[in-house]
């Protein structure tokens, strides 16, 4: 079944079919839109479960998964819905024949995902002026229902680093208001939206935008606790360790697509929030007390592994890598990151975002990397030498061989 044909019988039993949310936004922004979520009006459950062939997937609402032009959609009944408890599950949903198309749209987060084309004939219904909000570039609260799901302070400002868009003074406010429930809210969902925002194509907006609706600290302490946190001018210009964080994490998006190393340029300095404040503006020893701060934001938030230790080796090596000339602490470093199956390419874009600058051993990565294997594939063991000793004399080896072969440039 296609989409006129679906749209041909919803008319037949007396319905009105439309597409509404992300699809209809995308089209008009000029992105790929390609998944389409579908809304019924004017039919009951029972009757779009008896016609079609759907699935139901809604827990709380009816809402379904069905076929159309050879793609599963979701399907749903148009509804509105009121806040009666705390976080997302709190809320009644009333759905019936009755409801209209704008009553549907008016529950929804912000004006630009408040749209929905009428099938067929393709008219886009817009009561609220989203086509205006993604001409203007802002986002903008539908209305004071935004902050009855607490995550939608959370999609606001992931919608912010997707699109570039401004957010609205108003919704701002009404993302503030969500703090003590977002608070409150399961881990995954403040999770899921961070990744989302980590492959965006300006991360740090998602959290420049918590921080001015206040809401930093009610999902990322770690990185509220930066806020303030001074620095040397002369390497840092002024920014505090929130503001270089950000701004690390802006170079890092530049260099590299992988949300688990912008992760990593995210969070490398989150040791600073733990240096004693009489030793600011010098932040000695903040990459040990960065794992800490990792380690706590780990026991709450799950990371993902791949992301956890990549974070690690970065934290705690941020400082180290760019200084590192001695061809011994290179081939230990280098053996590290292999064992870690750590991305040469993507430490180093942690590096240069951070530093501005890299190392020899990782500008000409590749290089010192087949000098260690050519030089371990040639050498042999002494039949004289005890087990116990063969680590520590196959390193002296190898550093041996990048300091006869690669000499620092320069």
């Amino acid at each position: 079944m296609n989409e006129n044909e679906f749209a041909a019988r919803v008319a037949a039993l007396g319905g009105q079919l439309y597409v509404v949310g992300g699809w209809v936004r995308d089209r008009l922004i000029g992105r790929p839109a390609e998944d389409k979520d579908y809304v019924v009006c004017g039919l009951d459950a029972q009757t779009l479960e008896r016609e079609f062939q759907v699935r139901s997937v809604g827990r709380q609402f009816p809402v379904y998964l069905l076929e159309v032009g050879g793609r599963l959609s979701e399907v749903a009944l148009a509804r509105t819905e009121r806040k009666t408890g705390t976080g997302y599950r709190g809320f009644e949903a009333r759905f019936s024949p009755e409801t209209t198309i704008e009553e549907d749209l008016y529950r929804r987060d912000t004006r630009m995902n408040s749209m929905a084309v009428r099938l067929p004939g393709g008219e886009l219904i817009d009561p609220f002026g989203g086509r205006g909000d993604i001409e203007n570039e802002i986002i903008r609260a539908t209305s004071e229902h935004f902050r009855d799901d607490p995550v939608r302070a959370l999609r606001a400002a992931r919608q912010s680093a997707q699109l570039g868009f401004s957010i609205d003074p108003g919704t701002v406010e009404l993302m503030s208001a969500c703090r003590g429930e977002l608070a409150r809210e399961p881990a995954e969902r403040v999770f899921a939206e961070m990744r989302r925002a980590l492959a965006s194509p300006r991360p740090e907006f998602f959290f420049t935008a918590l921080r001015d609706a206040g809401i930093l600290d009610a999902v990322f302490p770690e990185l509220a606790a930066l806020i303030g946190v001074k620095q040397p001018v002369k390497y840092h210009r002024g920014l505090d360790a929130f503001e270089h964080s950000m701004e690390v994490l802006r170079r890092a998006a530049a260099l590299t697509p992988r949300a688990a190393t912008r992760f990593a340029a995210l969070v490398h300095d989150l040791g600073k929030e733990l240096t004693p404040r009489q030793e600011w503006p010098h932040h000695i020893g903040h990459e040990e007390r960065g794992l800490a701060a990792l380690e706590r934001l780990d026991r709450r938030m799950t990371l993902p592994r791949p992301w956890y230790r990549f974070a690690r080796f970065m934290i705690a090596n941020h400082m180290r890598l760019p200084r590192l000339r001695r061809p011994g602490a290179i081939v230990a470093v280098i053996e590290e990151m292999r064992r870690g199956g750590f991305d040469a390419a993507e430490v180093a874009a942690v590096i240069r975002a951070d530093h501005g600058t890299l190392p020899d051993f990782l500008q000409r990565y590749g290089r010192y990397a087949a000098v260690l294997d050519e030089e371990r594939a040639r050498l042999a063991f002494p039949a004289d030498l005890p087990p116990q000793a063969r680590g520590r004399w196959l390193r002296m080896r190898l550093a041996e061989a990048l300091a006869r072969r690669l000499p620092p440039e320069g």
